[in-house]
C-alpha cells in the first residue's frame, strides 16, 4: 500500500500563516521574505545564519572520477564550488527528536 504524503507549505501558505499569526499584512510578510532571500544570496559566500534553522555555505567539491551511465565510459569531474544548507542542531532535535 502506497504512504500518504503531506502536501509541502507553498509560499503563499507561509505567508498567509505568518500574517496571521504576527498581525501584520501579507504584502509586509512578502516583502520580509523577499529582503531575507536578497540578503541570503548576497551573503552566502561568507555563510548566511538563520538562528535556529541553519546556515548557508560555500564549499569546494574536488575533481573526481566519474562515469557516464550511458556508455559506462570513465569521465573526469572538474572541481567546483557548492552551495550547501547545514541544519541547525536545535532544528534536528526539533525535527527528529533528541536522542
Amino acid at each position: 500500500m502506497a504512504k500518504a504524503t503531506a502536501k509541502q507549505m507553498t509560499k503563499a501558505a507561509i505567508v498567509d500563516h505568518l500574517a496571521n499569526k504576527n498581525q501584520l499584512t501579507k504584502r509586509q510578510i512578502n516583502g520580509v521574505l523577499d529582503t531575507l532571500n536578497t540578503l541570503a544570496y548576497k551573503e552566502a559566500k561568507k555563510g548566511f545564519t538563520i538562528p535556529g534553522l541553519g546556515k548557508l555555505v560555500l564549499s569546494d567539491r574536488k575533481a573526481r572520477m566519474g562515469r557516464n551511465p550511458q556508455t559506462g565510459e570513465p569521465i573526469k569531474i572538474p572541481a567546483r564550488k557548492v552551495v550547501r544548507f547545514r541544519v541547525a542542531k536545535h532544528a534536528k532535535d526539533a525535527i527528529l527528536g533528541s536522542k
